[in-house]
């Protein structure tokens, strides 16, 4: 008895293909010829990456038409109707850290920025970067175009203050497109790192990573930068004054003695790195009770602007203690968007330094 092809075609249905359909439904036996028992036929993938995978369906259709009666030999070829699908573009892989390249020159400015201001404290807890977040926003109210460099590496604050974390993109695995927030255009190490993953770097690699962010963010043009340093006396504060152009630096402390113990060693610091003191700022100042408005000083009180005066530098004004300010950073909302004698004593900040020609 004759072979045919449809007794063939109706083996070769029963084929199926992993999106369901059959060999014949799918049209992609070619050639088919049978020559007496010989039967031969192609299956034409539709490009050569397929055709690589479906070896096994080759196979089993070999089988399959060899079990028909009558037939003695099978010859299926697996081809491709084209070409492998071009590989898909890897998005580009921009490392975070690394040592600092070399800077033969002096103190470099930074591309688009006008003026930087240095946000630093002697010591933890005192309420910087808080400062810095609200003082972003407070300029940003009164129309100037600001930045927002968040360069406390070990501990990165501001994704959280500011309401915003999100890895930004990198065209080219080189450049750094920085995100924006409450009209502030923000970078920080924390959006390049694992939520709760700790930064486990020594000093060159801080280094190299506060150059990153300085030099290879898209920062386009920025009245002002605020740089919201780590406490103390390191290596960030050291390669931020010595490789770019600080305007100058504002040192923020609360009032008690032991707050203003470090707060002279961070002045003594940007004095002996020539960057200019801006001024201090009180920070955690007067606390008033939101239900009898008792006024109490819990750290305190005038402790800060004495030492100012002492110092013989600006005094920039007092920042209360309030439980709104905590709300609001943890809400990633400062306190600088709202009303309130918090909100308002960073308007008056933020005036001071665009009538000095800081900010």
């Amino acid at each position: 008895m004759a072979i045919t092809r449809e007794e063939i075609l109706d083996r070769l249905r029963t084929v199926s293909l992993p999106n369901g359909r059959n060999l014949v439904e799918a049209d992609l036996i070619r050639a088919l010829q049978v020559d007496g028992s010989t039967v031969r036929f192609v299956i034409e993938a539709p490009n050569a990456d397929v055709a690589l995978a479906m070896e096994p369906v080759r196979a089993t259709a070999e089988a399959l038409v060899a079990s028909i009666a009558g037939v003695g030999k099978v010859s299926v070829v697996l081809t491709a109707h084209g070409p492998s699908a071009p590989a898909a573009k890897a998005p580009p892989s921009l490392k975070i850290g690394g040592h600092p390249t070399p800077q033969q020159a002096g103190p470099a400015k930074v591309a688009g920025v006008d003026r930087i201001i240095a946000v630093g404290s002697g010591k933890g807890g005192v309420g910087k970067s808080t400062v810095s977040s609200n003082l972003a926003v407070a300029l940003a109210r009164e129309g100037r175009r600001v930045g927002l460099l968040d360069a406390d590496i070990y501990g990165p604050s501001q994704p959280k203050m500011m309401g915003i974390n999100k890895r930004p993109a990198s065209p080219d695995g080189k450049t750094i497109i920085p995100l924006q927030s409450h009209g502030v255009t923000l970078m920080s190490i924390g959006f390049m790192m694992e939520e709760g993953k700790a930064v486990v770097w020594r000093g060159p690699m801080l280094m190299g990573a506060l150059q990153q962010m300085l030099g290879q963010v898209e920062w386009g043009e920025l009245d002002v930068l605020i740089v919201d340093l780590p406490p103390g006396t390191g290596d960030v504060q050291l390669t931020l004054c010595q490789r770019t152009q600080v305007t100058g630096a504002i040192v923020v402390s609360t009032p008690q003695d032991v707050a203003l113990l470090d707060a002279r060693k961070a002045i003594d610091m940007f004095n002996t790195l020539n960057t200019p003191i801006l001024g201090l700022i009180e920070n955690m100042s007067t606390y008033v009770c939101p239900q009898c408005g008792h006024e109490a000083h819990l750290f305190g009180h005038g402790g800060v602007r004495a030492e100012a005066e002492a110092l013989g530098v600006p005094f920039l004004g007092e920042i209360p203690l309030s439980l709104d300010v905590r709300l609001a950073g943890d809400a990633g909302r400062p306190v600088a968007l709202g009303d309130g004698a918090v909100s308002e004593s960073y308007a008056a900040l933020a005036k001071r330094l665009i009538a000095g020609g800081m900010g």
